[in-house]
């Protein structure tokens, strides 16, 4: 199963060192991203509801800047899903840059999850 790389960009209205938390942390994960998440050194489990738990795995990260994660199933793959703060060095504007694999039929159904998550961080931030 070959997977293609996806990428979206998200304006986010907030402090950057407020979003990496959201973003690399179990409890700042729960908020947003899913039901409940529980890290154990490297490995993260997502639990949703009705939907079962996954693991992934934190592969890389910088503090203040990003994190990337490699789910279970595409150990051994150079499938991940990373999330990068960037700060526009003109208007310091901040963004959210998320970068994700999905199958080719799915890019839709993929940009509309993402699309999702966002607005519950979004709410969550209050950065509406």
């Amino acid at each position: 199963m070959t997977k293609v790389k996806v990428q979206y960009e998200y304006t986010m209205h907030c402090l950057s060192e407020i979003l990496y938390e959201y973003m690399a942390s179990a409890e700042g994960l729960s908020e947003w991203f899913a039901d409940e998440v529980d890290e154990r050194g490297d490995d993260f489990y997502f639990t949703w509801e009705g939907g079962g738990e996954e693991r992934a795995t934190l592969i890389r990260y910088k503090p203040e800047s990003f994190v990337r994660f490699r789910w279970e199933e595409d150990e051994g793959t150079k499938y991940y899903f990373e999330l990068v703060i960037t700060i526009d060095e003109i208007t310091d504007d901040l963004s959210l840059n998320i970068t994700d694999f999905c199958e080719e039929d799915d890019r839709e159904e993929n940009k509309l999850y993402w699309e999702n998550l966002i607005e519950n961080l979004r709410l969550k931030l209050g950065a509406s």
